[in-house]
Formats: C-alpha cells, structure tokens, sequence
C-alpha cells in the first residue's frame, strides 16, 4: 500500500468516526479503538494528555489494563510520560530487554504486554500529549512505524478538536456561575435597600463587611440572604 493511499485511509478512518461519534468521549474511545485496527501488531491504545498539571489517559480502548498508564503517572516514568513530556517518540520492541523503565517494565510485562510504541501528539498550548500502542508479541528493534505515525498526525487534530470543546464548556460553566454569583449578589443588595432603606452602595459594603465577620463566602451569604427573605430554600447554589 503506498503512503499516499494510507494516508487516506487514515483520514477516512478519523471521518468515520467523526460522523458516527454522538459525544467527545465516544469520538475518542472510538478514535483508539481504530488505532489498533491501524496497527497491525497493536492490542490496545490510550490517549495520554498534560491537563491542570498532571498527565491522564483521555481515553483507551477496548482492552486497554487501566494500570498500563497510571503506573507510569504515578512513577513519573514510562515510554508514554517519556514521549508526552519530551516530544520524541518512545519505541521499545521488547519490555523484557528494556532497561528504560525497570519498575514500569516490571508491571507491563505482568500484564502480559512485550511492545510499546508512544507518539508525541502535537497539541495547542504546549501541554503535552502522547498516543500510546501495545503489543503482546516483541518486535524488532529497527522496525519502521509509518502507519502508527501517520495516525498519530491525524489524530493529534481530533485530541486538539476534543481539549478545544472542552476549554469551551469549561469557559462557558465559568461565566454561567459568575451570572449566578452577581444574580444572587444583586437580589440580596436589594433586599437590604428595602429593609434599610439605604441605597446600593451601603447595602453591598454591609454584606462584605459580613461575609468577612462570618468568614462566608459572599455569594453564599447573599444566596442565604435571598432564600430567608422568600422563605424558601437556598435558589442561588446547584
């Protein structure tokens, strides 16, 4: 098969499951699922991503030992953190000959791997991430892997497309509270003006002053505020 036609192949493969994907999650547990349909000497596939600071598996596919990659997170060692945090690709052929990583080594080949190919994926911000293979039988040393590395290019934009969305959602709950919070802030503000016929001003330093005193938080007090003043349970929190 040429490359140009791999190439495709790959591309239509991500479309694929694109289209049929009905969520992020699904889109990239389906996304390692076909890695190994890609691979022919590949069991097993996780998506490794630096998030808030630390690396997790975004996803993995069918099979995938949950253990394979949380070892390597929590030793700060392993081809995968390697390939994620360097940017070069991590290739061992045989986990029984490797000398990279003896602890991980040790728990891999317990699970019954021999093989492991991780690729840096590119990602925005510089955060880190790797597409991970492994493979039950050993390999030799100088075999190319063109396949797994033309997947991992295409790949890298689907990974980019999901941290994307999800910067979105996570931007969106932000200003979603921040509303909430000043919704809540307001209605307590006017609650005091009519009790004590004071006007804005006054009315939000006495609440500051309290939530200070109280050491509560303000929105908390004014949400507490709120909810005694239309005797009914607290409307501000979710």
């Amino acid at each position: 098969m040429t490359s140009r036609t791999q190439e495709t192949r790959t591309q239509d493969t991500l479309d694929q499951a694109m289209a049929r994907s009905h969520g992020l999650d699904t889109l990239l547990r389906d996304l390692t699922d076909r890695a190994v349909a890609q691979v022919p000497w590949a069991v097993a596939c996780s998506v490794t991503v630096r998030r808030t600071g630390r690396l997790l598996t975004l996803a993995g596919s069918s099979g995938l030992p949950s253990g394979l990659d949380l070892r390597q997170y929590e030793n700060g060692s392993g081809p995968c953190v390697d390939a994620a945090e360097t940017g070069s690709t991590q290739y061992a052929p045989d986990l029984a000959t490797e000398t990279r990583w003896p602890a991980y080594t040790r728990y891999a080949l317990a699970t019954g791997v021999r093989r492991v190919l991780a690729l840096p994926l590119p990602v925005e911000g510089g955060a880190g991430a790797a597409l991970n293979l492994y493979g039950l039988e050993p390999g030799a040393p100088d075999e190319t892997h063109e396949a797994a590395r033309r997947f991992a290019e295409r790949a890298a934009d689907v990974v980019n497309e999901a941290l994307r969305v999800e910067r979105q959602q996570a931007s969106a709950a932000d200003v979603r509270t921040a509303l909430l919070s000043r919704s809540v802030i307001d209605q307590a503000v006017g609650i005091l003006m009519a009790r004590e016929r004071i006007d804005a001003r006054r009315a939000l330093e006495r609440l500051r002053r309290a939530s200070q005193h109280t050491n509560v938080k303000l929105r908390d007090l004014c949400d507490e505020l709120v909810a005694r003043a239309s005797g009914g349970a607290s409307r501000g929190r979710e």
